[in-house]
């Protein structure tokens, strides 16, 4: 028997609600499909889960400055069990209230689906078609063709194990690496980071991403770049790293390796070429409405594309863009041009819009503000380890175009900066605004 929809949706996450929401309020009929746990990886498995650590880890860098303040504490020990077990009771009823959600909005169908034809998938022997298939499946850890690579852990993982590891290796210096090094190294597990790029964090702010591997090192954590990994082996119930670093061969033992490359689209087990659908094994070729070029009733949103940020609000734009286009027909594109983001490190590193890297290779002439904040009051007043931020203004417009912050309360001030890029505020205009004062916001007319 086959079930009939206007719109099928693949993945019961971010995107995927995005989509549901203005699909639903304008009475259409919704599959969903999801073969793991409703809410996808962000809070189930990713963001959410991950702030809880962060904020374990934010408590212990109060307690590393309060000395400073004039408190003195005993050494605080972090019981990693209870801090996993506290973890997982704030995330645990995530999963079936998103599932309640899902069934409101549309009929659930449980496991993995794959294209039949242009217009059918098939969910574990049920045919389901529909008038719109969305592709909203998300993102899985970058597979490393590594030696040894099945004996590396992943994000899952860290977020899972309940005994704190004495020594750990992230291999990749992207996100997932710098927040858990930041947590794992103040929790006191040894923690040592191999890049293979010239740079962590390789799409940010190369000055920024100084700024913060500074901290990084502070805190003990070892950091390599342009690194090759040869082989991950077993060794005397460790595990041993060998790479080349520096034109030498070295080699670290930790007892976990974790994968801190990244994430890719994860679309490789849909059967694309069934329904149609051009790619090119990872990316799905769509266009500026995030259609399918070769099959216009196919639609992607969130992790599931690779042109932009894997980022859980990112997810839920594009998939309310997917919603409309669906439901109006395709009128509206996305702009990610002020979509803020963080790296959760302690202190966080905060980005919105253009680095300066882009701003020159756009040919846009900018005022380039870097402010190394470290003297400054508000800085000493609370302390802050590291304090960094660098503003650009395009000249011609007097519009601030990229903002990137290390510290100093980014991750919240840095939303300032994206409103005002959103809504074309000048940045003479910010400068002349008024702030409550003494605060971090306040400062944010001395960044410009």
């Amino acid at each position: 028997m086959t079930s009939r929809f206007d719109v099928v949706i693949i993945g019961g996450g971010n995107a995927g609600f995005g989509v549901s929401a203005i699909a639903h309020d304008a009475g259409k009929s919704i599959a969903f499909i999801e073969m793991l746990d409703f809410g996808g990886t962000c809070p189930n498995r990713g963001c959410t889960p991950k702030k809880v650590l962060v904020a374990a880890a934010h408590a212990l860098h109060e307690i590393e400055l309060a000395p400073v303040h004039g408190i003195e504490v005993g050494k605080p020990k972090l019981d990693w069990g209870k801090l996993i077990d506290r973890e997982k009771d704030l995330i645990a009823a995530i999963p079936e209230n998103m599932h309640d959600v899902a069934e409101k909005r549309g009929t659930v169908f449980r496991g993995r689906a794959k294209f039949t034809g242009p217009n059918q998938v098939d969910v574990d022997g049920t045919v389901i078609e529909g008038d719109n298939i969305v592709i909203a499946t998300g993102s899985k850890p970058r597979p490393l063709p590594i030696p040894g690579a099945e004996l590396m852990i992943t994000s899952d993982d860290v977020l899972s194990e309940r005994r704190q590891p004495d020594e750990v290796v992230f291999i990749g210096g992207g996100v997932i690496a710098m927040e858990f090094s930041h947590v794992y190294a103040r929790a006191g597990t040894r923690v040592t980071i191999l890049e293979a790029l010239p740079q962590l964090l390789p799409r940010m702010d190369a000055d920024a991403v100084a700024a913060i591997r500074g901290e990084t090192e502070r805190l003990g954590v070892t950091v390599k770049t342009g690194v090759t990994v040869q082989e991950i082996a077993k060794s005397n119930g460790k595990l041993k790293v060998s790479y080349q670093h520096d034109g030498g061969d070295q080699e670290t033992v930790a007892d976990r390796v974790v994968n801190g490359a990244g994430r890719i689209a994860n679309v490789d087990g849909l059967d694309l070429d069934a329904g149609n659908v051009k790619h090119d094994g990872i990316r799905v070729e769509v266009d500026e409405y995030l259609r399918s070029t070769s099959n216009p009733s196919v639609w992607v949103a969130g992790d599931a594309l690779v042109h932009s940020a894997q980022l859980s609000p990112v997810a839920t734009y594009e998939g309310r863009i997917v919603g409309h286009n669906i439901v109006n027909g395709p009128t509206e594109k996305p702009d990610y041009a002020a979509n803020p983001s963080a790296v959760y490190t302690v202190p966080a590193l905060s980005t919105v819009g253009l680095t300066e890297k882009e701003a020159g290779e756009q040919g846009l002439k900018v005022k380039v503000t870097t402010s190394d904040m470290a003297g400054w009051f508000s800085t000493r007043t609370y302390a802050e380890t590291v304090a960094w931020s660098k503003v650009l203004v395009d000249e011609a417009s007097d519009k601030i175009v990229g903002a990137h912050m290390v510290g100093h309360q980014g991750e919240e001030l840095i939303h300032l900066f994206a409103l005002a890029m959103r809504h074309g505020i000048a940045a003479s205009d910010l400068k002349a605004s008024p702030f409550a004062f003494p605060t971090f916001s306040a400062d944010m007319k001395s960044l410009i």
